[in-house]
């Protein structure tokens, strides 16, 4: 893994907290705001770190299609990592 600890737990803090919202969120401006807000932190996060959860796809975390799927797989991968004594 390239990424350090450090990176992967404040994303993982910040999407957690981002996607428990987005989840129950009713309101399609809030939905926006936080899809908003998730891809402007990825273009802004450790390149190593968007590299590993993405797997290369540079539309990760950017598609409204997508989004629901991308940041639930980036959450569960990054749960996993934190979890392992590998990092």
């Amino acid at each position: 893994m390239k990424a350090d600890r450090n990176a992967i737990e404040q994303a993982y803090a910040f999407f957690h907290q981002k996607l428990k919202v987005y989840e129950h969120s009713t309101s399609e401006k809030e939905m926006d705001h936080i899809e908003y807000t998730i891809s402007e932190y990825a273009d802004a996060m450790s390149p190593a770190l968007f590299e590993e959860l993405s797997a290369g796809n540079n539309a990760f975390l950017h598609e409204h299609t997508s989004f629901l799927g991308d940041i639930r797989g980036a959450v569960d991968i990054m749960e996993g990592w934190l979890r392992s004594s590998k990092l």
